[in-house]
């Protein structure tokens, strides 16, 4: 894994190499004789990593920069949503902050605002009202919280419903659902305060069966890889779509071109079918043969995050904790470094803390009873994490607007 974390550093799993570089990556691919390289960071994928790896004919599970652009280019995927029929909120693109606020003073409601280029899962802000819609247009193209990201802005009508999140395995032609899952992206309890990469998620979600998961595969999923093969850009590795579930049925959100963190955390325990050869079908085409097998278990994951996040926060701290986690519970690490025996702290997000049971209510149980054995300076969760799943106190995962 490159460049790793912690928990890779004591596998001697870490490589040192930047992900955005083709050339090392491809080097790091010869000297380690790697068989098959996965394409984790969403800007790894805009970086052109997957076609350095396919003109040398390395298999790559993840998509090419073209077909990433579904995900780093939120104007190009509202592009390829129309193109396709596939069903989402009303939409404008703008370049000019001054035409975008006059658009968002006409509407007479809030929108929801999101950054056009790649911004690490923050540049999205779904607003209350005309005034907060302004303020984070401001905040985006003006004050360029996000970079060049913010470039360009999309000004979106606002969906009611519940978000569920399926990952699809893709060849270039057929797409496989995996588990759905549904992530809490506030930083607070009860879904408040700024969006961040994820706080917590569990799968699966109560309310997305089987026959609505193939409804989200035929209506936003499938439609997507056929248009991206029509304009010569064939999608494979793994598409992430985000759905409302909206009065009308499902609207897509967003797509991630790669595995979704934390959702991956969650659902890809519950995988029976190996994950290695799944993901090689996809680099070689044939998957429409394939029909991954899945537990009937249930997963929740909570997030322990720095003090700050998702603003400025203090790096190394130690975390202490680690060593006294049950049997069966699944310390997943981001934001980690390992040194002389102890692990420290990197990052915003620095550890998912999975556990799995019979059901969702049993799964949180397991995983909130190890939550608690883990800290280090300024540490923080949210403790409503599939709560309503369960019926307890809280608001979390209930019907939201984006």
């Amino acid at each position: 894994m490159g460049p790793g974390n912690g928990g890779t550093d004591v596998l001697n799993a870490s490589v040192d190499l930047a992900p955005t570089d083709p050339a090392a990556v491809l080097r790091a691919i010869r000297e380690l004789e790697i068989d098959l390289t996965v394409i984790g960071p969403d800007d790894a994928v805009a970086a052109g990593v997957a076609d350095a790896l396919e003109a040398e004919r390395k298999p790559v599970f993840g998509p090419t920069a073209a077909a990433g652009r579904i995900e780093s280019s939120k104007a190009f995927a509202k592009q390829v949503m129309a193109a396709a029929g596939v069903p989402t909120a009303p939409f404008e693109l703008f370049g000019d902050p001054l035409a975008a606020r006059d658009y968002a003073t006409a509407q007479g409601t809030g929108l929801v605002v999101k950054a056009d280029g790649l911004a690490l899962g923050k540049g999205v802000m779904v607003c209350e009202t005309v005034e907060e819609t302004l303020a984070a247009i401001d905040r985006v193209m003006i004050e360029k919280a996000f970079g060049e990201a913010g470039d360009h802005v999309i000004l979106e009508q606002r969906m009611s419903g519940r978000e569920v999140s399926l990952m699809c395995f893709c060849d270039g032609e057929v797409a496989r659902p995996m588990v759905p899952a549904r992530d809490y992206k506030r930083v607070g309890e009860g879904d408040t305060g700024l969006n961040t990469g994820g706080m917590g998620v569990y799968s699966p979600p109560e309310d997305c069966g089987p026959q609505l998961v193939q409804e989200i595969v035929r209506d936003c999923a499938q439609p997507v890889l056929d248009e991206l093969k029509e304009r010569g850009t064939p999608y494979r590795g793994c598409l992430y779509v985000q759905v409302m579930l909206t009065p009308d049925g499902p609207r897509v959100v967003e797509y991630n071109a790669r595995f979704g963190d934390p959702e991956a955390q969650v659902v890809l325990p519950l995988l029976k079918t190996d994950l290695v050869d799944l993901m090689m079908a996809c680099t070689r085409g044939g998957l429409a043969s394939w029909e991954p097998e899945w537990t009937d278990s249930a997963t929740v994951g909570v997030v322990l995050a720095s003090g700050g996040y998702p603003g400025p926060y203090a790096k190394f701290r130690r975390i202490s904790g680690l060593s006294r986690l049950d049997p069966g519970i699944i310390p997943f690490h981001a934001g980690t470094a390992y040194q002389r025996g102890e692990f420290y702290t990197t990052g915003g997000r620095v550890l998912t803390i999975v556990g799995t049971g019979p059901d969702v209510n049993e799964a949180r149980r397991r995983v909130y009873s190890n939550v608690d054995r883990i800290s280090f300076d300024g540490s923080f969760y949210r403790r409503d994490i599939a709560d309503t799943v369960v019926g307890t106190a809280g608001t979390a995962g209930m019907a939201r607007e984006a």
